[in-house]
């Protein structure tokens, strides 16, 4: 029975062609993520893209499916996914957007652009002190994965020294003058300028950077948390900064999500606060690497190689 692939992605006509093109006996049909019919869904034996976790309980003939994220914590939630589906990722497609956003935010915090933009909002003119440089300055990722390796080598190029945290350091990542492992990270946290949180959640990362680790960073050192909200006690960062540690954080995740209007982290002055749009389809080259993700793994299942990404057999 011919293969019926059900396309969630953002893609062009052009696309179209090439996604029927790898597979030319299959039935292709692309909807959208609030348009796919529950007849689409019960037909599917591939899909691409971005369902709603609940839909995938009305694919019963699916066989693979390839996330439009990096992220399948949602697809990995008991019940959620038939047993004996292929579940793939989009590692990797949106590693320059994330990476991009976490430099920007560092290096707003790096020129106390925060502080002048409060100034401005007041009409003063006022010498915001001094700044700070990323030459010479270290700056340790934990996770050195693609989006960690694509913001080390930006931090690199400004003349950092960087080190990645890994499970496995057996091979070179690119970007990182130095990998180590994760149990070094306490060694680590009082000779970084910056640390970047760039995990994912797992019961290993969870509440990662406490108290006692935020306290063992150097007074006036940096944070970035654009992994999962879930790395980071923000209890804890806020008790931190209160008491006038680091000179600066930045959260791209939070938990929950959106941030509580109560939290206290809102009225930190040197805590930059963005709503989770780090990554996504705010790039054309995100939205553009996550379809040519899914052609080739589409060219690969087709061949009967082993697929890219792959988060769960």
């Amino acid at each position: 029975m011919a293969e019926y692939i059900l396309n969630l992605l953002p893609v062009t006509e052009e696309e179209k062609a090439a996604f029927q093109e790898a597979a030319p006996r299959a039935v292709h049909v692309c909807a959208g993520r609030r348009t796919v019919t529950a007849e689409q869904l019960e037909q599917a034996t591939i899909l691409f893209g971005w369902p709603r976790p609940a839909d995938l309980s009305r694919a019963p003939r699916l066989k693979w499916f390839q996330s439009m994220w990096a992220g399948t914590d949602e697809y990995l939630a008991p019940g959620v996914l038939p047993e004996g589906v292929v579940l793939t990722s989009s590692a990797g497609s949106n590693s320059q957007s994330v990476a991009e956003h976490a430099l920007a935010c560092l290096l707003a915090l790096c020129r106390r652009l925060p502080q002048c933009r409060d100034q401005q909002r007041e009409r003063l003119w006022t010498d915001p002190g001094k700044m700070k440089t990323l030459s010479g300055a270290t700056v340790l990722v934990a996770g050195a994965g693609h989006i960690g390796s694509w913001f080390a080598g930006l931090c690199r190029g400004l003349g950092a020294h960087t080190v990645g945290l890994k499970r496995d350091v057996s091979r070179s990542v690119e970007g990182f003058d130095r990998l180590a492992v994760m149990e070094e990270l306490d060694g680590l946290l009082p000779q970084a300028d910056v640390v970047a949180l760039m995990l994912p959640h797992s019961p290993q990362t969870e509440g990662l950077m406490d108290a006692r680790r935020l306290r063992l960073m150097k007074e006036d050192a940096i944070l970035l948390s654009m992994g999962r909200g879930s790395v980071l006690d923000q209890e804890a960062l806020a008790a931190v900064m209160g008491e006038g540690r680091l000179w600066g954080a930045a959260l791209d995740v939070t938990v929950p999500e959106p941030l509580p209007q109560d939290s206290p982290l809102w009225t930190i002055p040197n805590l930059i606060i963005t709503p989770h749009s780090a990554g996504g389809m705010r790039l054309e080259v995100t939205r553009a690497n996550c379809v040519r993700q899914a052609l080739d793994n589409l060219n690969r299942w087709q061949a009967g190689k082993p697929l890219e990404n792959l988060v769960r057999r």
